[in-house]
């Protein structure tokens, strides 16, 4: 691997191919799905160590719901799980919990622990970590204007700081990076607003199977590409200046 020279602030993932690794291995998608969730701390671990301080993570969209109830209600109960014997720990490294998406059809079991969770890390100053659950991008984006109505904004008010403040992820830089595991090559509904420049990694390998390795490379190749955010490279600029 090559030296990252320049690192995102801010990184998304897409963690997609949990199924798809439990058929290849001729197990219930639920196994899958359950090694997807025991990788999120390595990797986890592994952006703290590179410095990076926003992760948010894509668990569950608002079209999951259209999967069979058994595997809703396993992940349901996975999440839950990994709230309740995760955020001690994350708490104790300073790690901020942020859950993005509504609580709306969630089970009071599950919606008490994400509460907890935030409330126990919302003062931590460290890495913030957020968990789009029953998240969807659209959503969000009709959510914020519904709210900037109720609140009676007026339409001439209205500018890009002001609507972000009214999305899930308030308060939060937009994102710099995106990865999609799975190999797949869509964005399917995920942080649409936030991530109008991001740059995107797309890998075959699926997300039980990305460890730290997978991880550097995407990361190299993030430090790789320029961010122009619409502009000319500086020295293209300074050459059409020239007579």
């Amino acid at each position: 691997m090559g030296k990252v020279t320049s690192l995102p602030n801010h990184v998304a993932i897409i963690m997609d191919g949990n199924g798809r690794w439990a058929e290849r291995r001729s197990l219930p998608r639920l196994v899958g799905h359950r090694a997807g969730v025991k990788n999120i701390r390595p990797i986890i671990k592994a952006l703290n160590k590179y410095g990076t301080a926003y992760v948010t993570l894509y668990a569950f969209s608002t079209e999951n719901w259209n999967r069979p109830k058994d595997e809703v209600k396993g992940l349901f109960r996975l999440l839950e799980e990994m709230i309740d014997r995760e955020s001690q720990e994350l708490h104790k490294n300073g790690v901020r919990i942020r859950h993005i998406g509504s609580l709306e059809g969630l089970s009071p079991e599950l919606q008490t622990s994400i509460n907890k969770a935030v409330r126990l890390t919302e003062h931590n100053t460290g890495m913030t970590l957020g968990v789009a659950f029953n998240y969807g991008g659209r959503a969000e984006i009709l959510d914020a204007v519904r709210r900037l109505m109720a609140d009676g904004v007026p339409p001439q008010a209205i500018e890009e700081k002001m609507f972000g403040n009214y999305l899930h992820t308030a308060g939060l830089p937009d994102v710099d990076l995106v990865i999609r595991t799975g190999g797949e090559f869509r964005t399917s509904n995920f942080l649409i607003w936030q991530t109008a420049y991001s740059e995107y990694y797309f890998t075959p390998v699926l997300w039980p199977d990305f460890n730290e390795e997978e991880l550097a490379k995407a990361l190299e190749t993030y430090s790789q590409r320029q961010r122009r955010f619409g502009a000319l490279p500086a020295k293209a600029a300074c050459s059409e200046k020239e007579p």
